[in-house]
């Protein structure tokens, strides 16, 4: 006896892959953060793995522009980061390839992270969240779906462009109106802002690479520069006296 082919109905994209991932991650640290606030060590954890612009310039705490995506503030905070990373990151994932597109989630979670410490390089407030890359991943999806729907607030259908165009706008107009509000609307900007760059390819990890090792180079030419001149005035003033 056959068998008609088997359908399945699934309610979004796949879990899974470098998304699934992320999502675990982000989830066992915020399950870390509920057990060190009962302990209280929570605020220890913002401080060093937050994204503090003035630790990160004062005290060179460059890790935090990694470490502050992982964090979050409360349970709608992160459900709706890794709702919208699952809905939308997948598709991009499965087009790109999950190598690709952990680049372009660090790219612009960092990218963001970056804007933020330039637009206030004094606060001792710490950003968390990775809302930067999730709106990097948006726009990116607007990007390369622009006409497809997605249903505002599960009812009203709107194309993807308009979704992602709406948002950048609320975001940039909220950093202009409110820009000591808790919601850190630079990053927000500073994810799409970097996103664009990097898609249109001015902004390649290969390029900082490269700039990266050029400035090495430069600084290890004037540190050799440097001990040749000392070198030189040792071997004029070197003499024996008989």
């Amino acid at each position: 006896m056959g068998y008609g082919p088997q359908y399945q109905i699934r309610l979004g994209p796949r879990f899974s892959g470098m998304v699934r991932t992320l999502v675990l991650i982000n989830v066992l640290v915020f399950l870390w953060q509920i057990l060190s606030m009962w302990v209280g060590g929570g605020y220890e954890i913002l401080r060093i793995f937050g994204l503090t612009p003035a630790l990160v310039l004062g005290k060179l705490f460059v890790w935090q522009l990694v470490t502050y995506l992982f964090l979050h503030a409360d349970f709608f905070h992160i459900f709706f980061n890794m709702f919208a990373l699952w809905m939308f990151g997948s598709e991009l994932e499965r087009y790109w390839g999950s190598h690709a597109f952990l680049r372009y989630f660090f790219v612009t979670g960092v990218g963001a992270g970056f804007l933020s410490v330039l637009v206030d390089p004094y606060s001792t407030i710490p950003t968390i969240g990775a809302s930067g890359s999730v709106y990097g991943i948006l726009l990116a999806y607007a990007l390369m779906f622009p006409n497809r729907y997605v249903y505002l607030y599960f009812l009203f259908p709107v194309k993807v462009k308009y979704f992602v165009l709406a948002i950048g706008a609320f975001a940039f107009l909220s950093a202009l109106a409110s820009p000591g509000s808790t919601i850190a609307h630079v990053a927000h900007l500073g994810g799409m802002l970097f996103g664009w760059l990097y898609l249109r390819g001015w902004v390649r990890i290969d390029r900082l690479r490269y700039a990266y090792n050029q400035w090495r180079m430069r600084r290890l030419r004037s540190r050799f520069k440097v001990y040749e001149q000392k070198r030189r005035r040792h071997d004029d003033n070197d003499f024996w006296i008989q």
